[in-house]
């Protein structure tokens, strides 16, 4: 996959990651897209330094991606989409579709004004597309389906910039509320990195005794997954990773004006039922962007623990906290 173009020569996904000790043009490209988003690295260089370091580091707490410091494929694709500001270019339904902080900026627009275009994640899908069209309707512009001058220029005129709150978030929690279930009859999707699987079988075997059909999905990266947890029409999804380090976090789909109500109960309910070890510390629950989070359409939690080695000790006490938190999450979903 190809990124970007520096000095006539093309970046893609083979020049990632870059860390300390890579150079070349890559980095310039890096640093100059850090800059560009207000993330300072410090004089322009080929060279990954700790400067480069810190600002990939700021760059990605503020953009809910995961704090290491490397700029893998999802901080870069996190820069590049931080490139583009709302109003610099037309936006409609295509495929791939587009991605971008001024497709963001649109949702969250059209949002605040009451025309529902999902989740504020960044992604042109047909719901935006469909908010757009009804908000052209409304103000009497051609419905052509097409975010272009007179769109944002009438959007401009009706709120301030970046609006307020979506109506994607209060159209979830009456979803999750109205839902017909009876006990855990969900479709869920549990989902990891190859790096887990007896605790996400256990997991699996848990909720499918409760009355859950469960589809367990693996693949070297979350995006991979995000598509095939659609397309089973997951009503949720659960993602686990382990890491080497002592770490144990959960985290919910947030950005500006939104966040997931249903991901957001879940992750609270996770966190006070995993058990406490000396081995890991306490456990943190926020919002973040990571693409499990971002790409799926139902509720989603991603929860990272580690050591890995404690994890697999521990694997039958943390898979049965998981899924007495699902349980409770299908009787109290917001």
């Amino acid at each position: 996959m190809t990124f970007s173009k520096v000095g006539g020569q093309v970046i893609s996904s083979t020049s990632l990651p870059l860390a300390i000790g890579s150079n070349g043009p890559a980095v310039r490209d890096l640093t100059a897209r850090l800059r560009a988003a207000g993330f300072d690295p410090g004089t322009d260089t080929t060279d990954f330094s700790e400067a480069t370091r810190s600002a990939v580091l700021a760059f990605q707490s503020s953009r809910g991606l995961d704090e290491e410091g490397i700029c893998d494929r999802d901080t870069w694709v996190a820069l590049v989409e931080a490139g583009f500001a709302f109003g610099d270019r037309l936006l409609y339904l295509t495929q791939p579709m587009l991605r971008g902080d001024d497709v963001a900026d649109l949702q969250l627009r059209l949002g605040a004004l009451g025309f529902d275009a999902g989740r504020v994640d960044g992604i042109f899908g047909p719901m935006t597309r469909d908010a757009l069209l009804e908000f052209q309707r409304n103000v009497g512009l051609v419905p052509d389906e097409v975010c272009g001058p007179d769109t944002v220029a009438a959007l401009a005129r009706l709120q301030p910039r970046g609006g307020t709150t979506s109506v994607a978030g209060v159209r979830e929690r009456h979803r999750l509320r109205t839902r017909q279930h009876q006990g855990l009859s969900l479709n869920i999707a549990l989902a990891h990195l190859g790096d887990a699987d007896e605790l996400v079988g256990i997991v699996a075997t848990e909720l499918s005794r409760a009355g859950a059909r469960v589809a367990v999905f693996a693949a070297e990266s979350w995006s991979l997954i995000s598509p095939q947890v659609n397309a089973m029409d997951a009503e949720l999804c659960l993602a686990v990773s382990t890491d080497v380090g002592p770490v144990c976090e959960v985290a919910y789909f947030e950005t500006t004006g939104f966040h997931s109500v249903g991901g957001h109960q879940l992750a609270h309910l996770i966190g006070a039922e995993l058990p406490s070890s000396p081995l890991w510390p306490l456990v943190t629950v926020s919002g973040k962007r990571i693409p499990i989070l971002r790409e799926t359409r139902p509720p989603a939690v991603a929860i990272r623990i580690g050591p890995a080695a404690m994890v697999s000790e521990q694997h039958n006490l943390v898979g049965a906290a998981l899924a007495r938190s699902v349980t409770r999450w299908s009787d109290e979903p917001c």
